[in-house]
This record gives C-alpha cells, structure tokens and sequence, in this order.
C-alpha cells in the first residue's frame, strides 16, 4: 500500500523547497515504493475554491508533512491561513503529522506563523532547518522511521542503520570537531566545535537506538575501515591506456569520507602535468592542473557519496596516459539516465546521510549541480566533456586529458583521428579550428582578440578562447604580447616562429 503525503504551505518563500521534497521521495528507490506526494500545483484547474481542495486532500493524506517559514501567508475572512487551516484540518483528523521549520530561530519571523509554530511545538517535536538539503534528509530519516514504527520497513537502510559491534567510544571527537568547525564556517550550520558527540549524532540522524550508524562511522570514525572494510580508495596510475601489470604507481588509502576524498584528490594531481603562473595577481604563484582541480574533487566526491557500501567492493581511481577513470560500485537510482546527467536533474543520493554533512562541509555543492560543474568546468578549459557508464555493478566517470598539442595541430591530424575518434572525438575536432586560426593571423604584426573573433565570425568570446586560442597558445603557435597579464587591455597576440613555419607548410 501507498501512503498519502500531504506537503502543506503554498507559500511563494518556500515553493522551491515544497518541489524539492517531492521530487525527493519520488526519485529516492526507498521512499518512491511507499510514498506519494500531494502538491497543490499538480492539480489541473477546477471548478472549485482553493481552501476546500486543500482540506480535502488533507482528509485523504495519510500523512501531512508541514514547512514552516518566516511568512502567514494569505489569510481568509477570519485571518487564517490555509497553512493554519491545514493544519489544524490534520490535526482534528488525527493524521499523522511531521513539522520542519525553517530558520534556526524565530527572528524576523511573521507573529501569526512564530505562534503557529509554537503552537505545533505544543503539539508535537518540530525540526528545524536552513538549507535544502538538510530538510530533505530530515525528512528521509522521519519517513524511515515512520516505515519501522508501522512494521513495513524491517530493516533500516544502510547508511541510517547501526554499525556492527560499533560504539560511540569507536568515533573521533576531534574529527567530529573538525567537520563541526567547517560546517559552521561554510553554511551557518546551527551546532559548533564542543558539542557533545551524542548530541550531534541525533542533531544529524547517525544513531540507530544509540549506537552509531553506518553513516556515524564513515563520517567520524577513528579507524572506519576497522568496521567497514571496503571503504577504502584504491588509486593507481598508468603510464599507457590500459590496465597492465606491474602497476607503476597504487596506493590504498583508508579514513573518514573527507579524509579519502582528500587523499584521492591529492593522488591524481600529484600525477598530472601542472602550469606555474606568475605572483601578478596575487602573492602566491597560481597553479593551473590540465585536468581541473574542481572537476576531479567532484568526481571522487560522488564516487565516495553515492558508492554502494553494501559491496565489498571499493572505489578505485585509475590514471592513465588519456584520462582518468573513477569507479564505484553501485548505480544510477531508478528514474535517473546518463542522458539525464547532462542537463539540469535532481539530486537523489544513494547515502542521504552521508550526503547531508558532506554538503555542510562543502565537499559537495548543491543538489544535482556537481555534474554540470564537470561539464562547464572541462568546457572550460578546452577538453572534452566527461563520460558516463556503467560497467557491470559498476559506476564508471571518465575525465579525459588533453592530447598532445603537437600530435593534434602539427603531425598527421588524420593518423591521430584513426587512434582516438572513438574515445575523445571533441578533441580532435580542435586541430581544424586551430588551423583556421592560424590561416586568418597576419604573420607580420599582432592583432587583438576582437579583432581575430571578427576574421574568424565569431560572436562567442569563451568558444573562441577555448576551441582556439587556448589550444594554439598550448600548441606553441601563438603567443600574447602580455603573457604575464592574460586579462590586460592592451593584450594582443601574435603567431610565433614555429607558427609561422606551420602556415607556410600548410
């Protein structure tokens, strides 16, 4: 059977939340086999008034789920909301009734819904929030645990259920410190450094009938791995294209999430060639990695986030000569397909309780975001888009590295299509822009930007930059007048020696 979730409040400062938890408890594998959820905008247009549709779908509910923000609302002829109707319509009915409020106090908040809320409060525990995400997995752990006390979930999910034979002895007080500290710092998160771990356990839903959950453990574990050992990241790196032996470079490393998505991040730049820029912007030399730093942190982060704990396999990144490969065990949820990662999607993490913390602390951005930051961030600097698969139980991400700019522009562009068309096509559609480049440079004085996108007809600055100055800079045939001040105004660019030896061979 599938019960009823009636989400109050029509108001316009949370309807961004309200679309947020549907589509939550829709896409999640759990929750979308038990739950349904009523949103008012799904209705199609009737021939009746708004406050009685309201309370009969509050009769029909099996559940209502209150948000609460700073805001009454509309009010009817005797100043009552139809957030206050419902709720009192719920109320009356003996529906089952789960509050969250937003804010981490009343301050500036509407005197009718500060007394409505306190009147919930009267009523039953209310929940508090500031973000998205963090409402989303309160609600995750509230519904779970509505399954258990009606008898129709027996088992808990992994994260949210307690890890064997742990104690709350086996977790870290400093670690717990260290994310509190961040947490409170980035995203304004209510509890600070000192709390009490039991306190902040429960304030984050990591106990399991006061032992420390799954979650708790992976989170701030003195030794994780002593309770969970495939929870580690194995990275190797490869000098050529495939997976041979003896491996030249592999490390297994063990720890919390934030201490492994550390470790691996440091690993892969480790191993990649790097630009030192120039101390004119800042005091401390800029390092640019040709792959992008943001691109490989977040792809290790959803690997570690959204992996299949249950596996007894482990996360591995592997580095090789053309890309780097990031594999963990689980799949896409149910709803969600790879043509789906390319554009705007909703976040539906395969660990809510590990996500939750992993975003206070800024290891991962918000909801169904992360991906397209690949994209953008790989657009960016010119390289192919990232690739998706799955390979068995597997989740696989690709980031591909740049070619050779030589091989690219200069030797044989034919030979090197035949090699890798089928791994990184995009790339190699860049050697004709390159030369296209090159054919409208005059070799005898420096021309500006505007000046080369007009030759070219042109109308994008970035595509410009990207698909053809930036990869002819690389290449060694074009260089800027102002190489230590790329953004100048009076910067200009011009071809070089070898540029203009290639022009006159082509």
């Amino acid at each position: 059977m599938t019960e009823r979730i009636f989400i109050s409040s029509v108001q316009k400062e949370l309807a961004a939340e309200r679309l947020a938890l549907r589509d939550f408890i829709h896409g999640d594998a759990l929750l979308s086999r038990f739950f349904r959820v009523f949103l008012f905008e799904d209705l199609p247009a009737q021939d009746r008034r708004a406050d009685e549709l309201y309370l009969d779908e509050v009769a029909r509910a099996d559940i209502y789920l209150g948000v609460f923000g700073q805001t009454y609302g509309f009010e009817d002829n005797a100043g009552v909301s139809p957030t206050e109707r419902e709720f009192d319509e719920a109320t009356a009915r003996g529906k089952e009734r789960i509050i969250f409020v937003k804010g981490v106090d009343d301050a500036g908040r509407d005197a009718k819904m500060k007394a409505l809320v306190h009147k919930a409060g009267g009523q039953l525990i209310r929940r508090r929030f500031i973000e998205t995400s963090e409402l989303t997995t309160a609600v995750y752990a509230s519904l779970v645990a509505h399954l258990e006390r009606t008898g129709r979930l027996r088992t808990r999910p992994f994260d949210a259920a307690a890890c064997l034979d742990a104690r709350v002895e086996d977790l870290s007080a400093e670690k717990l410190d260290l994310f509190l500290a961040r947490a409170h710092n980035q995203r304004g998160y209510a509890l600070g450094p000192g709390t009490p771990m039991a306190h902040a356990l429960a304030h984050m839903n990591l106990l399991d009938n006061g032992q420390p959950s799954h979650a708790a453990m992976l989170l701030f574990g003195a030794q994780p791995q002593r309770f969970l050992i495939s929870s580690e990241v194995k990275c190797m790196h490869f000098h050529g294209r495939t997976v041979q032996k003896p491996i030249p470079s592999y490390q297994i490393f063990k720890g919390t999430v934030f201490e492994l998505v550390d470790q691996g991040v440091d690993f892969v730049l480790s191993k990649l060639n790097a630009r030192v820029g120039t101390r004119a912007e800042t005091n401390q030399a800029p390092v640019t990695y040709e792959l992008p730093r943001e691109a490989v942190a977040e792809a290790i982060v959803n690997a570690v986030m959204h992996r299949d704990y249950a596996s007894n396999a482990s996360v591995q990144v592997m580095l090789f000569a053309d890309r780097l490969e990031i594999w963990n065990p689980g799949e896409l949820p149910p709803g969600l397909t790879m043509a789906q990662l390319e554009r705007p999607h909703p976040s539906i993490p395969h660990n809510p309780l590990l996500a939750e913390p992993m975003f206070l602390s800024r290891y991962a951005e918000k909801a169904g975001s992360g991906i397209l930051d690949m994209f953008a961030l790989c657009a960016a600097d010119g390289l192919p888009a990232p690739t998706f698969r799955q390979d068995g139980g597997q989740f696989v991400q690709t980031l591909w590295r740049p070619l050779s700019a030589q091989s690219a522009v200069l030797n044989e562009p034919q030979q090197v299509t035949q090699q890798v068309t089928q791994q990184v096509p995009q790339q190699v559609e860049a050697a004709p822009l390159v030369a296209r480049l090159l054919r409208v440079m005059p070799g005898d004085r420096e021309c500006a930007r505007e000046e080369l996108m007009s030759a070219l007809g042109l109308a994008d600055r970035n595509n410009f930059v990207v698909q053809y100055l930036r990869p002819a800079i690389d290449a060694g045939l074009v260089e800027a007048t102002v190489p230590d001040k790329p953004t100048s105004r009076l910067q200009k660019y011009r071809l070089t020696p070898r540029g203009l030896d290639w022009l006159q061979g082509s």
